[in-house]
């Protein structure tokens, strides 16, 4: 789920500095292996750059590029974003229907990318559709997702996170964002990436349109 920055949780004073200057140190590292690998595929283009190459500019060792990120596949899609879009959709409220409310995180999630990160949402959704292997994690991943969402979905409905019914609909959330990534990719990024999402919503929610409706 790119495009949304991470999120800092708060912590409490018992935490004490020496750990919040651990996250913070954590927190940059990170951001430095994801910067490089960006700039390097930018420049180069995803199958020639390496995890070696990432680490040099990183000026981080392999080991502890692989501590943090176990494969290159995974420097392209961690964002975080999953524990966020599912706190967002906690906190909607109680008696707002579900589906208003995944509207709701979806279209926030969307202009959030939009608006911080245009060119890497565009960058990483052009992976997607044109790299076999940043695809394939990125649909090993998606059960992960799937349950966080299946969680936050479980909780505001009432029924239990591991049903069917809610595992069927939080992971078809997940693959229709999905696809919706790599269909803006596939068109050069020409129509609104929220229009879309509200399009792959529209179909979950109601069905196919019928043949010659937009």
């Amino acid at each position: 789920m790119a495009g949304m920055k991470a999120a800092r949780s708060p912590r409490s004073p018992a935490d004490g500095p020496p750990t919040g200057l651990r996250e913070r140190k954590k927190a940059k590292t990170r951001e430095a292996i994801r910067a490089a690998a960006y700039g390097l595929i930018r420049e180069q283009g995803y199958e020639a750059t390496t995890t070696e190459q990432i680490a040099e500019r990183a000026e981080v060792s392999p080991s502890t590029l692989f501590r943090y990120f176990p494969a290159k596949e995974d420097i392209v899609l961690t964002d975080e974003y999953d524990p966020v879009m599912a706190a967002e959709l906690a906190a909607r409220p109680a008696d707002e229907p579900w589906p208003a409310s995944l509207r709701h995180v979806i279209r926030k999630a969307v202009e959030l990318g939009a608006g911080e990160e245009a060119e890497l949402t565009r960058l990483r959704a052009r992976l997607l559709a044109e790299v076999p292997a940043v695809r394939s994690r990125m649909l090993e991943s998606m059960s992960v997702t799937g349950r966080l969402l299946g969680r936050a979905i479980a909780d505001r409905t009432g029924l239990a996170p591991e049903c069917l019914e809610v595992r069927v609909l939080s992971m078809s959330v997940v693959g229709g964002l999905l696809e919706v990534s790599r269909y803006w990719a596939e068109h050069d990024h020409e129509e609104n990436l929220a229009d879309l999402a509200e399009r792959a919503l529209d179909v979950l929610e109601h069905g196919l349109p019928t043949a010659g409706e937009d």
